[in-house]
């Protein structure tokens, strides 16, 4: 297993990923993700926020990260945090608890970096999804209503999102 920064040549694959994602999402949840903008998905790949955990040569999850999210944490983003978006996972490694492995990874990005909190959030209040990230050892610091999210995708428009952390 090993994690690297995404390419261009992974450009399908995550786009494979996040429909799958999606089409899930449909199936559970009211908010689902939108389709993404590729400029959005070159642009982290160009500035490497844009990752890929490997098992076995193959890609089995994908998320994109950030050092600066002021339209879903406002106050909050003067911390020193990391920001962790869009974890998808490829079906075929569903279940194997991915997110720990991602967890582990950004602890040791985080402290390179020098910064004190991981931190993610999730459109809405999904208890199920809470329930996961709390076990996954993240603390819930409860719901927050977006109030200027002009540059942020759709699903984030006129949201309440989930907030999480994790201190390093």
């Amino acid at each position: 297993m090993k994690i690297l920064n995404s390419t261009k040549v992974d450009i399908n694959k995550i786009f494979e990923f996040y429909k799958i994602a999606t089409d899930f999402q449909k199936t559970k949840f009211k908010v689902h993700w939108p389709d993404f903008d590729r400029e959005l998905i070159k642009k982290e790949i160009a500035e490497n926020r844009q990752w890929k955990l490997i098992i076995d040569n193959e890609i089995a999850c994908i998320w994109a990260t950030t050092e600066n999210d002021p339209q879903i944490w406002e106050k909050r983003n003067e911390d020193k945090a990391i920001y962790i978006h869009r974890i998808s996972t490829n079906p075929k490694f569903r279940g194997q608890n991915l997110v720990n492995e991602i967890i582990l990874w950004a602890k040791k990005y985080a402290n390179q970096k020098n910064k004190e909190f991981i931190r993610m959030d999730t459109v809405g209040e999904n208890i199920s999804l809470i329930n996961y990230y709390k076990k996954c050892g993240f603390d819930f610091l409860g719901l927050s209503k977006l109030k200027n999210t002009s540059e942020l995708p759709d699903h984030y428009q006129n949201a309440t999102v989930s907030l999480f952390q994790i201190a390093i």
